[in-house]
């Protein structure tokens, strides 16, 4: 896991991004607000966070990859926040009801390619996408961690937002692996990145 600064002026406030997979920090840059933010990504193996006691208030945002992430490390974690906000993620992963179907899962991870990339970039944003590299390698090793954590236990989420037109994990599956926290969903017309609805931090989060 790797954790970089988005944003780092000394707010009262953090946001701690657990991004999704291959995708970077580009999908959140253009949100705007006054908290710090920590964006954290490539979920190979685990590691601590910096020390965020220093924060007033401070609000997890787990996406994608990154709430299966933030699932299995709550024990380490969750404890650290006041807020916590799941947007298209299921805490598991890879699973044909819950999650990713694991046919399509394999499918990704065994036929990894730097134009399947862009193809799943394409998926991720319902739209064909600028050229993004990847290193597959890399990439294949974090898919098959993820696979190998497997399904997590979820914290009580404070919302989850869930993309109709999402194309990596399906609405129906979503509404399905948050079935037991139904009263803190939201829906959205989006694809699998969403992130273009909001223009701010606060919008995510409230």
């Amino acid at each position: 896991m790797q954790a970089r600064w988005l944003k780092q002026s000394s707010a009262s406030e953090v946001i701690v991004v657990f991004g999704g997979w291959a995708l970077g920090t580009a999908p959140f840059l253009h949100l705007a607000g006054q908290q710090d933010v920590l964006f954290v990504d490539d979920y190979r193996e685990n590691a601590p966070l910096p020390d965020l006691s220093n924060y007033e208030h401070r609000t997890a945002v787990a996406y994608s990859f990154g709430v299966a992430a933030f699932c299995h490390w709550q024990d380490q974690f969750a404890q650290q926040f006041h807020r916590k906000i799941a947007i298209n993620g299921s805490p598991s992963p890879i699973d044909r009801k819950l999650g990713i179907p694991p046919i399509i899962f394999d499918k990704t991870h065994d036929g990894l390619t730097t134009d399947s990339f862009q193809q799943f970039l394409g998926h991720c944003y319902n739209a064909d996408q600028p050229h993004l590299d990847i290193d597959v390698d890399a990439r294949k090793a974090e898919l098959a961690a993820v696979k190998s954590r497997g399904p997590t236990p979820a914290p009580q989420f404070d919302k989850i937002w869930i993309s109709t037109a999402d194309r990596i994990f399906p609405a129906a599956n979503l509404r399905r692996a948050w079935a037991a926290q139904a009263a803190n969903i939201q829906e959205l017309d989006a694809p699998h990145v969403p992130f273009a609805h909001w223009d701010s931090w606060n919008e995510v989060i409230k």
